[in-house]
C-alpha cells in the first residue's frame, strides 16, 4: 500500500514506520507539522531544522507544513488530499498506541477521507515495545518532559534499559513508552537510519509545566 508516515522525530512514530515498511507498505513521505512560524516541531519542542536534517537521513522525503492556530483537522484533511491526489497514497501511518479520543479522531478523519489508518504499535504492550525498539538498535533521548511527573535530570538521557529501569524505581505506573505526555522523544541512529545525530551543544528550558532539552548545536553525519 502507499502510504505516508506522520512524523515527529520520536521513538513511537519511527517504530510505526519501520515496522510499516517491513509489513510491506510503501513509505513515499514522511509529514512533520510544524508551528505556525514554521520553526518548531508541533509537539515535541524541536526545531523543524534537526526534524529535517534527522528525516534526510532515513532517505525518505520530507513535507513540514506549519499549522495555523486552531486549525490543525483542516490543515491535515488539506493535505492528505492532495497527497491522494499527487502520489495517490491510500494509506497513512500512526504511532499511536493506547489513546482512545487519538484513535476516535484517526478513524472519523481517515474515513471521511476515505484513507486507510495504519496503527503498527496500536493496543501493543508498551514494554514489549519500549524493549522491542531498544533491541532493533534504536538510539533515542529525552527532549520533553511533564514536570508532574519527571524533573529536568531527565532531558537528554538515553532510552536503554537503565533508563526503564530508573522510570520503574521512580514510579512504575509511568508508561514506560511516555504515551500519555510523560516524557517525548528524539530518535538520533538505528535500522532506519543511514547516519545519525550528535547533540553539540544543549540547554535546558521550561514551558506550560514542561521542560524541554534546547538543542543549540547539532551534527548530521552519514554513513560512508
Amino acid at each position: 500500500m502507499k502510504t505516508v508516515g506522520l512524523w515527529s522525530g520520536g521513538k513511537d512514530s519511527c517504530l510505526a514506520c519501520y515496522k510499516a515498511i517491513a509489513g510491506g507498505h510503501q513509505v513515499l513521505r514522511l509529514v512533520n507539522f510544524t508551528q505556525p512560524d514554521g520553526e518548531g516541531s508541533l509537539s515535541h519542542g524541536l526545531s523543524a531544522e534537526i526534524i529535517s536534517k534527522q528525516v534526510g537521513l532515513t532517505g525518505i522525503p520530507l513535507i513540514q507544513k506549519a499549522i495555523p492556530q486552531g486549525s490543525y483537522e483542516k490543515e491535515f484533511k488539506s493535505l492528505i488530499a492532495q497527497l491522494k491526489k499527487d502520489l495517490g497514497i491510500t494509506g497513512i501511518v500512526f504511532g499511536d498506541i493506547y489513546v482512545k479520543e487519538h484513535k476516535d479522531w484517526i478513524d472519523r478523519v481517515c474515513k471521511e477521507m476515505d484513507i486507510e489508518p495504519i496503527l503498527p504499535l496500536w493496543e501493543l504492550d508498551t514494554k514489549k515495545i519500549i524493549s522491542d525498539f531498544i533491541d532493533r538498535g534504536f538510539q533515542t533521548i529525552v527532549v520533553c518532559v511533564k514536570h508532574d511527573v519527571l524533573g529536568n535530570e531527565w532531558l537528554g538521557r538515553k532510552i536503554d534499559r537503565k533508563f526503564i529501569e530508573d522510570l520503574g524505581k521512580l514510579n512504575p505506573r509511568i508508561d514506560p513508552c511516555g504515551e500519555s505526555g510523560e516524557f517525548h522523544t528524539l530518535v538520533v541512529s538505528g535500522p532506519m537510519f543511514k547516519g545519525s545525530i550528535e547533540i553539540v551543544s544543549s540547554g535546558t528550558k521550561e514551558e506550560d509545566g514542561r521542560g524541554f532539552f534546547d538543542i543549540k548545536e547539532f551534527r548530521a553525519h552519514t554513513k560512508k
